[in-house]
């Protein structure tokens, strides 16, 4: 009796074996098919990464451009701060601080799309990993996000170059005082 329960126990022990040769054989077979499916998608992963290049450039002409607004909003606010200040005089200045108030306007809304362009841009990119990543077609997505970018790029500029035309209006205004 005790024969046939030592063989029943040397039985359970191969069964055993078997079973957690199985499961690491199915494990190395699982990590070999996320290997394999992630050597795969590196031509697709490289192609976006080629695709976000352009988007990236386009970040960093808008940061650019978004220095140069900020420090001419910063030299518009000190100017009207100086002749706020001043006594005595404030009817002669009076016009050209209400153009330094319009040309903070036009600045200000300049800032605030172009900055919305930076961030729609930062989107479109978000969403062709995004794609990539899931397997999902977000390239409509894509395009309406990039499109919309540049309408907010083209109305900061145009912004901009209002407030250029106010900057150099006081230049005139002052040759002819």
């Amino acid at each position: 009796m005790q024969h046939a329960c030592l063989n029943y126990s040397i039985i359970d022990k191969f069964a055993v074996l078997h079973v957690l040769e199985d499961r690491v054989f199915f494990k190395f077979l699982t990590l070999r098919i996320i290997i394999m499916d992630v050597i795969a998608n590196i031509p697709t992963v490289a192609h976006v990464i080629q695709q976000a290049v352009a988007p990236v450039f386009l970040l960093t002409g808008v940061a650019g451009i978004l220095g140069v607004l900020t420090s001419r909003l910063g030299r518009t606010v000190d100017r009207f701060r100086l002749l706020g200040e001043l006594k005595g005089v404030e009817a002669a200045h009076h016009v050209e601080m209400r153009t330094l108030a319009r040309r903070a306007h036009w600045t200000h809304w300049s800032i605030t799309l172009c900055t919305t362009c930076a961030l729609l841009v930062c989107m479109s990119i978000v969403a062709m990993f995004v794609g990539v990543e899931f397997a999902i077609d977000l390239s409509d997505a894509v395009s309406l996000l990039f499109i919309a970018a540049m309408l907010a790029l083209i109305g900061g500029l145009l912004c901009f170059l209002r407030e250029i035309s106010l900057a150099t209006g006081i230049i005139v205004w002052r040759k002819r005082s």
